[in-house]
């Protein structure tokens, strides 16, 4: 980051777009994976069907909530706590989108085929308020840490829990009250350190030939006999134009 929201984004491999695209991109990506909520602050709408996709996107904050206490909150499993924003598919988007829309048909087939087979397979994910008990682990330790604000005031502090995947999300808790807050680099945990990519390989020596050789500079007596042979043709080509005046 350069701090030039339109300044283009030299990296390999390329990325395609501006520095506003790609801050987007990763606020977006650290939303998906860090932004989370106690369990039961948030219940899905009731209005809706619980079978409709769209009813449930839609949560609202549980009027009915009740503090969770501390040992459940800082319980390792991570059962006390839930994935608040929408998952992101290997599209790229949340919700899936066909890239080959359904031909439209004239109404003369009496019969419309039943589904093709070339057509790609609906991307999904996990559902909104996923516990985060079902998250994958991080190079073999688990994907979030839990601990409290102070051990010396146990009764007054809060709960708090750290991505191992994303360093630098973190969200607390403490009474009916939470929040979410990333600091960071914008880069995911590796155990491995980065190693830029080689160069690619060094193109091959020309062909040496006449064409490519360097000649050795002419000596003196080179020079000497080569300018004597030049004023010698020209007194040889001078007598013969004027012969040809003459006759």
């Amino acid at each position: 980051m350069t701090g030039r929201l339109d300044a283009p984004v030299v990296s390999y491999p390329p990325f395609p777009g501006n520095e506003a695209n790609y801050l987007r991109a990763q606020i977006a990506r650290i939303t998906a994976g860090t932004q989370v909520s106690p369990l039961g602050f948030y219940n899905f709408d009731e209005e809706g069907d619980e079978e409709d996709e769209e009813a449930r996107e839609n949560f609202v904050p549980n009027e009915e909530y009740e503090e969770k206490p501390r040992n459940e909150l800082l319980d390792p499993s991570l059962a006390g706590w839930v994935h608040k924003a929408p998952y992101i598919l290997p599209q790229g988007r949340c919700r899936w989108v066909n890239p080959q829309p359904p031909k439209e048909s004239d109404g003369d087939e009496e019969e419309e085929e039943e589904g093709d087979p070339a057509a790609p397979e609906p991307e999904t994910g996990p559902p909104l308020l996923q516990p985060l008990q079902n998250d994958e682990e991080v190079d073999g330790q688990p994907a979030w840490s839990t601990r409290l604000s102070s051990t010396l005031l146990p009764g007054f502090a809060s709960v708090s829990i750290s991505s191992n995947r994303w360093p630098g999300a973190h969200a607390y808790a403490i009474g009916k009250k939470f929040e979410n807050v990333y600091i960071g680099w914008g880069h995911k945990y590796s155990a491995d350190p980065y190693s830029p990519p080689l160069p690619p390989p060094a193109e091959n020596e020309c062909t040496i030939g006449p064409e490519t050789t360097e000649a050795l500079d002419p000596s003196r007596e080179e020079e000497a006999a080569f300018e004597a042979a030049q004023a010698q043709a020209l007194e040889e080509a001078n007598a013969a134009e004027q012969e040809q005046e003459e006759d």
